[in-house]
């Protein structure tokens, strides 16, 4: 079997429904969309969430919680994470993003101090917890806080 042989399964593939090209092609003169009213008119366009008179679900549905718009978001990695660099290593946020540990060094990294850190290394993070800064310095490591204070 060649690439170039392969085709749909009979059925799957529907052809494009062509309107507007005259009464012989059965979709002529309205052009399937009836007479009179709004939705056969030239530029029309519903609403998003339009349910015509009826009141649409978004209005429907109880308004629930509140989001806070000056919430400080930072970058999660785990004490335990720390234990795949090399002894004695200083780490910083790019360390981290070339090994995947974050998505991006645009928001701050917060370290926690979830498992055990079986290395001594140098971090250099915006924020630490107080079992994250003793589990490093336990390990014979050191913390540097870095950027702004959050």
């Amino acid at each position: 079997m060649n690439l170039s042989e392969l085709k749909p399964t009979a059925g799957s593939r529907k052809k494009r429904k062509i309107i507007g090209r005259g009464n012989a092609s059965g979709h002529g003169k309205t052009s399937t969309k009836g007479h009179k009213g709004q939705k056969s008119r030239s530029g029309y366009s519903q609403m998003r969430g339009s349910e015509g008179g009826q009141m649409p679900l978004y209005r429907r549905l109880p308004k629930r919680g509140f989001t806070n718009p000056f919430k400080k978001q930072f970058s999660i990695v785990n004490v335990k994470d720390f234990n795949i660099f090399s002894d004695g290593q200083e780490v910083k946020p790019e360390d981290l993003l070339e090994k995947g540990l974050i998505r991006n060094t645009k928001l701050p990294v917060k370290v926690l101090g979830v498992g055990e850190l079986k290395i001594k290394v140098k971090i250099l993070a915006s924020k630490f917890s107080k079992t994250a800064a003793e589990k490093v310095k336990k390990s014979g490591g050191d913390t540097i806080t870095i950027g702004k204070k959050q």
